[in-house]
């Protein structure tokens, strides 16, 4: 757990409190969803992530395994 937490704050790095801002993970939520990325808003975020929260997890334990965050 302690691997996806820091996977986590490599992510949103700059933007913890505002992760929908973040180029990365707008550019990753663009090219997985379709959604596009200028126009992503705080509630279009939270309503993927919450939708989304199981693909999440295990990308973020396939990233933090693999050290590619």
């Amino acid at each position: 757990m302690l691997t996806i937490l820091r996977a986590v704050c490599r992510l949103t790095k700059g933007y913890r409190l505002t992760p929908w801002k973040s180029p990365y993970l707008r550019w990753r939520i663009e090219t997985w969803s379709g959604i596009e990325a200028d126009s992503l808003t705080p509630r279009q975020f939270l309503s993927f992530a919450w939708a989304h929260r199981r693909d999440l997890m295990r990308y973020l334990r396939w990233a933090a395994a693999k050290g590619n965050i």
